[in-house]
């Protein structure tokens, strides 16, 4: 199975009907990691159509995978004690003697309350006496046979109380800990950790300047030598010539020859001694870079090393010292040492759905964000306030460098280089970088986080393009939260004022409130499925995939942009590849699967140029002409034929947009979603032009989604017919001032606008053509809606383009 299929959550089959499930039709993972299709996610007994919120599984079984409603879902009976669900009675009613240690857990070691019983004294504590596990919500319940453990054994699957847990969690999005970094970490004991980390610096810096004068000094010597070198050849050899002239003229010849090559040897030696600057700087960037990025890294686990400490202490008081090596991660929130790199289990959408539930997060970073901080601990007390749960933590770092407008801050010439400004000085003139900074504040919040490099589809890249050299190196990072490594590229999602014009000015606070900041929510904790797309790793284990892919594969993958993913959109066709060859007649088609949601409101546009050059015209008619783009279901189809043999570039973009944004006729604005090189290596047949009709989609779809036309007589963009065509539809709201145009190559529209007829009889339009020739045409429909209280005396909104058909006139049809 291809990658590509993989990348698109491709590898899963439906429980119900055993087919292949594809992203815009999909309903999962599920608890057990099933899936549905949409259809099919039904209660098992009734049919009742469910949702991911009022879904039940099997109580009783665990083999049993089928979902069911409330009224249907199979129960534990009467008077059954069950594992599952009175888990914590059964590790309460452990004798304290009990000698049996559970391998699963724990290898040997003394015989006392297990890492997971402490859990139960973490939830009695919290949450009083639990009698009975809480039923499940939609996430399911994993239940493991009772009679098979012996009495006193118990792990996690007994207890169910981490069950019990992830279902609260999953409820809130993302958990909370019980803790802030505040409650155990002395702000003044943190500062005095980071007054010593500046003095490391401060330390590294000066090496640095020392390394760059000495180096400065070596070449300004090297260069004086050859300067003076070359010099005294070119005297002593002015010399020797002018020792055999006598004329005047000779020796005036001679002089202005001497000076010109004395002239030339300068400029040469000028460029050279820049060249070899340039090229020392730049070795020695590299070398600070790799210094500074170690030093970070070293500084970061100390801090790391602080916040774990003062956590264990914490945790000594509260349970005592004897217990504490036995808390499990669970009770840490956190782990102490960085996981190595694995998949994560669960998907973002898993931990949240909507970036709203940040709203509070992001509304106190942009807040932190108006004033500067002289220091990173100030700024994380700041930004993390009462937060505790590391995907918080996370969330308000990010928000906090891609709220940062470096277009619009001034920095003083002083300010120094390992403070917050001093950073994000230094990001905006190239010096340092996004990545070090999220590194440093993560670890100051106690996150695990670590800079990764490697190559990214960025500014510049196009389908097709190999990764040969540096032009296309980037790093980012993945922090881990909520149990597994996650990405984030704060770079990328960076968005700033929607308004640069409504920057408070300083000291005024009145408009702070009514500033909009926009940012790309696909960048922070992005799933590696669709990270790959974009980013490839050096190390293949940071792709964080189960089944890494090769550099090789990487290229071939399609270009998409994250409004590809946040429009939830996919690739149905298995070989869909960012270099697509065209087939024996020129052509090549792409297909882009929408989701159930989107197909209402999603519009596609593309543009279409030749992939060497900005030129989109073929002996003077517009590239767009040789794309036909139509929609069928949750599809929609790029056909293009190539006019030439060559390579060209098609640029597909959309847009979300409601009905009634469209009616208004205002211009909207598309966003790119993916690029793709078409290639025709030899073009056999004559490829013509598609008639001149609107840009956009061909077909009734257009109608439909928008106009709620719904079409009678001809429910595919291509028509088949003789000299005479009759199509209609029927109105499901009201519609007026009807109009068609025809279109064809070579003759003018207005010749054909009296071969174009329309009627409107109770809900049916009909269009009415008799064709002059045979021949191909296009066929422009025109209409609008009726406003309330529309008089004649009211203005009138615009006629906005309907749909548009492919004719196909002749005899034989």
């Amino acid at each position: 199975m291809s990658f590509a299929q993989r990348a698109n959550f491709y590898d899963t089959h439906c429980l119900r009907c055993r087919q292949t499930v594809y992203q815009v039709d999909r309903v999962g993972p599920l608890k057990d990691f099933t899936f549905f299709h949409s259809q099919c996610f039904k209660c098992a007994v009734c049919g009742t159509k469910l949702t991911l919120k009022n879904y039940y599984n099997n109580q009783n079984s665990q083999v049993d995978k089928e979902v069911y409603c409330q009224s249907h879902v199979p129960k534990i009976n009467p008077g059954q004690i069950d594992g599952n669900a009175v888990g914590i009675r059964t590790a309460l009613n452990v004798p304290k003697s009990q000698t049996y240690i559970n391998e699963q857990i724990r290898a040997g070691g003394r015989a006392n309350i297990d890492n997971e019983a402490m859990l139960i004294k973490s939830v009695l504590h919290t949450s009083g006496s639990h009698q009975q596990a809480p039923q499940s919500n939609g996430h399911g319940n994993t239940s493991s046979n009772h009679s098979d453990y012996k009495y006193g054994r118990y792990d996690a699957s007994a207890l169910h109380i981490q069950h019990a847990l992830k279902q609260t969690d999953l409820q809130k999005g993302y958990r909370r800990e019980a803790r802030p970094i505040t409650e155990f970490l002395d702000q003044a004991e943190q500062e005095e950790l980071e007054r010593i980390h500046r003095e490391e610096e401060d330390r590294l810096y000066l090496k640095f300047a020392s390394q760059r004068e000495q180096e400065d000094q070596r070449l300004k010597e090297e260069f004086k030598e050859e300067w003076e070198k070359e010099l005294e050849k070119l005297t002593a050899k002015f010399e020797k010539d002018m020792s055999k002239r006598r004329n005047k003229d000779d020796v005036k010849v001679l002089t202005v020859k001497h000076l010109k090559e004395k002239e030339e040897f300068e400029k040469n030696m000028t460029i050279k001694r820049e060249k070899k600057k340039e090229s020392m700087t730049r070795k020695l960037l590299e070398h600070e870079r790799a210094a500074t990025a170690a030093l970070v890294d070293k500084q970061s686990k100390e801090m790391m090393s602080l916040i774990n400490e003062r956590k264990i202490e914490h945790l000594m008081t509260h349970l005592g010292e004897e217990h504490v090596q036995d808390v499990p991660a669970e009770l840490h929130e956190y782990p102490a040492q960085p996981p190595p790199p694995s998949p994560a289990t669960v998907g973002k959408i898993e931990i949240y759905d909507d970036p709203e539930v940040f709203s509070e997060v992001d509304q106190l970073a942009i807040q932190v964000a108006q004033e500067d901080q002289k220091t990173f601990t100030d700024l994380i007390r700041q930004l993390l306030g009462n937060y505790a749960s590391d995907v918080e933590k996370a969330r308000t770092i990010f928000r906090w460098i891609t709220v940062k407008n470096l277009n619009q801050m001034n920095f003083e010439d002083g300010v120094r280089t390992d403070t917050p400004m001093g950073l994000l000085r230094g990001i905006k003139y190239g010096t340092e970088s996004y990545h070090v900074l999220f590194k440093r504040l993560c670890s100051y919040a106690g996150l695990h986080c670590v800079v990764i490099k490697g190559y990214s589809k960025s500014a510049g890249y196009q389908p097709g393009v190999k990764f040969e050299d540096n032009r296309f190196r980037n790093s980012w990072n993945a922090v881990y939260v909520a149990g597994a490594w996650r990405f984030v590229q704060c770079n990328w999602g960076a968005r700033h004022l929607v308004n640069a014009k409504e920057v408070p000015k300083p000291g005024n606070k009145n408009k702070s409130d009514s500033l909009r900041y926009e940012y790309d929510d696909h960048y922070f904790l992005t799933d590696s499925k669709e990270f790959i797309y974009e980013f490839f790793p050096l190390q293949p284990e940071w792709q964080l995939l189960r089944h890494p892919i090769t550099l090789q594969e990487f290229e071939e993958l399609p270009f998409v942009r994250s409004l590809f993913f946040r429009y939830g959109l996919c690739f149905p066709d298995e070989d869909t590849k960012a270099v697509m060859h065209t087939d024996s007649t020129g052509a090549a088609t792409i297909r882009i699967g929408m989701p159930t949601h989107m197909q209402s409101s999603l519009i596609f546009h593309y543009n279409l140029k030749f992939y060497d050059n900005d030129g989109d015209t073929y002996e003077g008619v517009s590239l767009k002409r040789f794309v036909m783009q139509s929609v069928v279901g949750n599809m929609v189809a790029f056909r293009v034929h190539a006019p030439t043999s060559g390579a060209l570039l098609l640029d597909i973009f959309a847009n979300a947009v409601t009905p009634r944004e469209y009616l208004t006729g205002e211009p909207m604005k598309f966003k790119s979603v993916c690029k793709f090189k078409i290639v025709c290596r030899d073009l056999q047949t004559v490829m013509v032009p598609l008639p001149d009709c609107a840009s956009g989609e061909w077909g009734p779809m257009k109608a439909n989604r928008l106009f709620g036309l719904i079409p009678v007589t001809h429910p595919d963009a291509l028509i088949f017919c003789n000299r005479e065509l009759e199509v209609q539809f029927r109105m499901s709201r009201p519609l007026t001032d009807f109009m068609a145009t025809l279109h064809r190559n070579g003759t003018e529209e207005k010749r054909l606008g009296k071969y174009v007829s329309h009627s409107v009889s109770g809900e049916l339009v009909t269009f009415r053509i008799a064709f002059p020739e045979e021949g191909q045409y296009g066929l422009d429909v025109y209409t609008r809606e009726v406003q309330r209280g529309e008089s004649e005396n009211n203005e009138k909104h615009l006629l906005t383009h309907c749909c548009k058909y492919l004719i196909n006139s002749s005899k034989k049809n």
